[in-house]
């Protein structure tokens, strides 16, 4: 593949319907997550149809901060596509319906070239092709330095209502949707909430903060707010993920 189109490729937007960032529900580590959305991201903006794409395996090591000399990562990354094309999540459709998809429907390993070819599922098509509007777009950088398997989730749910600039789910739906259901509310907090709130501020575009809010002493719903990053922002979380201090995390509690 020429540099041009390496080049290309690379400056592609992750695109989404929202509805199937806020309806639908599946449970992947980070690093599923890392490769299903480097595949989103090949996808052409004409493309009519999902084509098979090729990932190189060192490129995406290097993405992922994986140390690309590391013997396992050819063993590993071939284990993790094995998981995902076993693996199958359902999409809430408006009628009420809901939609059995897979992820991956083809996989080759090319050995000589260091590459892997993948070929979305077909009836991923109309979440991913030609959306005129009801979809979310950024760019793969944004999750790529996420370590919680919560946190790239978490953003693509935040980033669909980052219009308007805050919104409010019910603490059940959110753990329904992050699959984090095991944990109960205070676990949930510190383990999954803070953790990934932290993450989205440390390395993506936006600045998030959470309130509870509460019936009694029982927390019922979070209300997120979210701001896009000016510029001075974006280089200063930068050095501060380099130097690994960075802390915006931000919550407080409402009682109703």
């Amino acid at each position: 593949m020429k540099q041009q189109e390496i080049t290309t490729e690379q400056s592609y937007n992750i695109v989404k319907s929202n509805e199937l960032i806020q309806r639908s529900r599946f449970d992947l580590n980070v690093t599923e997550q890392k490769i299903i959305l480097r595949l989103i991201q090949l996808i052409c903006p004409e493309d009519t149809t999902l084509k098979t794409y090729t990932i190189n395996i060192q490129d995406f090591c290097d993405m992922c901060g994986i140390d690309r000399n590391n013997g396992k990562n050819y063993i590993n990354i071939k284990r993790t596509i094995q998981t995902l094309a076993d693996k199958s999540f359902w999409v809430l459709l408006p009628d009420g319906k809901e939609a059995l998809c897979r992820w991956i429907s083809k996989a080759r390993i090319v050995s000589k070239s260091g590459t892997i070819e993948l070929k979305l599922d077909d009836d991923l098509a109309p979440y991913l092709l030609q959306l005129k509007k009801n979809f979310t777009a950024y760019s793969l950088y944004n999750v790529m330095g996420m370590k919680s398997k919560y946190s790239p989730r978490l953003y693509e749910l935040i980033k669909s209502h980052e219009f308007q600039n805050t919104f409010v789910i019910g603490i059940e739906e959110l753990k329904r949707m992050l699959c984090a259901e095991k944990y109960q509310y205070c676990n949930f907090r510190q383990k999954v909430l803070d953790v990934s709130v932290k993450e989205i501020n440390d390395t993506s575009d936006i600045v998030v903060s959470y309130e509870t809010i509460k019936t009694g002493r029982k927390v019922e719903s979070i209300r997120f707010c979210v701001r896009i990053k000016n510029t001075d922002e974006s280089l200063a979380t930068v050095l501060a993920r380099n130097n690994n201090n960075t802390d915006c995390t931000t919550a407080r509690d409402i009682t109703e």
